[in-house]
C-alpha cells in the first residue's frame, strides 16, 4: 500500500467537511451543521494564518485529513502547532495513515522552527491516547477550559 501525505487544496474542502462531521459523531456523538462546518473548512483556505489541512492518500484515494493551527508562546518565543480535526476513514485505519500524517506534520514543524506539537483528545478515547503515546507524545499537566460565546 502506498501512502502519500499532501497539503490539502480547496477541492478537498467538501471531503474534509464530511470527515469532520463523521469524526464529531464518532468521538463525541455530536452532530455538526453541514453548512457551518463547510464555511469553517473553507475559511482555512481563505485565511492561511488560520492554519492548513493535510490529506492522506492511500493508493491514490483520499482517506483522511488533519488540521494544523498555531498558538504563539511568548514563554518560548515560538509557535506551537496544534493538530486538530484528525480523521481516518474506517477502511484505512490501522494502516499507518495517522502515523504518516503525524510524521509529515512533525517534519514540517521542525523545518518551520515551531517549538512543539500539541493536540487534545477525549478523555475516554484510550485508543487514540495509546497511539499518541506510541508516537512519543507526552500527556500534559494542563486541563483545558472553554467559555463558549454568543455569536
Amino acid at each position: 500500500m502506498s501512502l502519500e501525505i499532501r497539503r490539502a487544496a480547496e477541492q478537498d474542502a467538501d471531503a474534509i467537511a464530511r470527515w469532520n462531521i463523521a469524526m464529531a459523531w464518532e468521538t463525541e456523538r455530536k452532530t455538526l451543521d453541514p453548512a457551518t462546518i463547510g464555511r469553517g473548512v473553507k475559511a482555512v483556505f481563505e485565511e492561511p494564518r488560520r492554519g492548513f489541512y493535510l490529506v492522506a492518500e492511500l493508493d491514490g484515494t483520499a482517506v483522511g485529513c488533519l488540521l494544523v493551527t498555531y498558538e504563539w508562546s511568548d514563554w518560548r518565543c515560538g509557535d506551537f502547532w496544534w493538530v486538530q480535526s484528525v480523521y481516518v476513514a474506517p477502511e484505512a485505519r490501522r494502516a499507518g495513515v495517522f502515523r504518516g500524517m503525524y510524521a509529515h506534520v512533525k517534519a514540517m514543524a521542525e523545518g518551520a522552527g515551531a517549538v512543539g506539537l500539541r493536540l487534545y483528545v477525549e478523555l475516554e478515547n484510550e485508543r487514540a491516547q495509546a497511539t499518541y503515546a506510541g508516537l512519543g507524545m507526552e500527556r500534559c499537566h494542563y486541563f483545558m477550559y472553554e467559555a463558549p460565546l454568543e455569536s
